[in-house]
């Protein structure tokens, strides 16, 4: 049966007998010991303890003491980060539900600045945000000196590839607004901001990329791209830019501001005469494309939907890499293999949906009757492209000629 039908779319150390308090603030309840501590700090247990501590910002319910100190101990003995000495890297936590926020206390300063390094790490349903706390009295260290593979931080500093995007529609995520900005290029640091830092979205972000070179390339592709009921506003943001930079705002606190005037207009007909391309992110997930029946029948569906609103030329929905068990053993081989098909997947496309239409109209068409839908509980992010604009993965390539069946699964070397 058709996912249509089905309801998929829509309709339009030495352990320690006691842990001292890691707060100060009176009316906060205690903190919860987490057990088998690892390495104590020595005789004095107060000593740099504002240096050991880190503050845990936007967690939600479902985030408890025990389970918080489980992922940073598992992550960092995983990832090889921090001190490496016998026991848990997490001494304590603590957790404040109404204002959503957590510290945990490591064994050392080191651990502790070793775990900023995961700032923008996704835990449960959303990324951490990871701070220093306001007692924190050591050298400030505002770039963590370990890159984690995949984690995107959330604390974006000013410099001049700190980019603004403006007129994001306000029901789109943090991992939704991310997926487009990624089609340019590994993101290095996003935020998305937020009414009272995690109320709803004010519909504007700051980004920064890995790889400064794509930058220009993302501001030309993005600034005016049509998504959703709103026209984006894409330019450099920072203080840091350089005078004189195209499309720079030059000294504009942005974050210290309820609103900020920005010129977003309604969606209308775009000018761009041959975007016939129609590109939909946030549909599909790696998991929906392995099953080769699954994928057949997703493919089919999303082409008959898709046809109702101008002639398809080609259809590409990008697979996973197929994963091959023998090479998933625990430990580090495992690991990389892992990051690499991770890596593979994101630079192939997967988990985007490209409809080549006919004609541009159908295109247009297409956009407005399937931007904002609901496909397997995921709300559609859409937007048009000509046969020349730039992305990653390269166009030429998503649509390279191939068979007429639905591709299968490539293998991991």
């Amino acid at each position: 049966m058709s996912r249509f039908l089905k309801g998929l779319f829509n309709l339009p150390g030495a352990n320690r007998t006691q842990v001292p308090p890691i707060l100060g603030i009176a009316g906060l309840p205690p903190p919860i010991p987490v057990q088998t501590f690892g390495m104590g700090i020595g005789s004095n247990p107060n000593l740099s303890r504002q240096s050991r501590r880190l503050y845990i910002g936007s967690i939600t319910p479902e985030v408890n003491e025990q389970n918080l100190a489980d992922f940073f101990n598992s992550k960092m003995i995983e990832m090889d980060i921090g001190t490496g000495g016998p026991g848990n890297p997490v001494l304590a936590v603590q957790c404040n539900y109404e204002k959503n926020y957590a510290f945990v206390e490591f064994r050392s300063a080191e651990d502790a600045t070793a775990a900023m390094a995961f700032d923008g790490i996704i835990f449960i349903n959303g990324p951490l945000k990871i701070r220093r706390p306001k007692d924190y009295g050591g050298v400030e260290i505002t770039v963590p000196s370990v890159h984690v593979p995949g984690v995107v931080s959330t604390n974006v500093p000013d410099s001049i590839n700190k980019v603004f995007v403006g007129g994001l529609p306000t029901y789109l995520n943090e991992e939704q607004v991310q997926e487009l900005l990624k089609s340019f290029g590994e993101l290095k640091a996003f935020n998305l901001v937020r009414e009272n830092g995690n109320g709803p979205s004010k519909g504007f972000a700051f980004f920064e990329y890995v790889d400064a070179s794509v930058t220009d390339v993302a501001i030309q592709s993005l600034n005016g791209m049509e998504l959703g009921d709103r026209y984006l506003v894409v330019q450099r943001a920072s203080v840091g830019a350089k005078p004189g930079t195209p499309g720079m705002i030059p000294n504009l606190p942005y974050d210290q501001f309820p609103e900020i005037p920005r010129p977003i207009m309604p969606a209308g007909e775009s000018n761009n005469a041959d975007a016939r391309i129609l590109l939909m992110l946030n549909m599909v997930t790696p998991d929906d494309l392995t099953n080769d029946d699954e994928y057949g029948d997703l493919y089919e569906d999303v082409k008959e939907e898709c046809s109702k609103y101008g002639d398809v030329e080609d259809l590409r929905i990008p697979r996973p890499v197929k994963k091959d068990k023998s090479k998933w053993a625990p430990g580090e081989p495992g690991q990389q293999t892992a990051i690499e098909a991770q890596r593979a997947d994101e630079a192939a496309g997967v988990g985007r949906v490209y409809v080549k239409y006919v004609d541009a109209e159908g295109a247009q068409t297409g956009l407005k009757a399937l931007a904002g839908r609901s496909f397997a509980g995921r709300s559609i992010i859409a937007t048009v492209l000509n046969e020349d604009s730039q992305t990653t993965p390269p166009l030429n390539l998503i649509f390279a000629p191939q068979p007429d069946a639905p591709p299968p699964l490539p293998t991991s070397d």
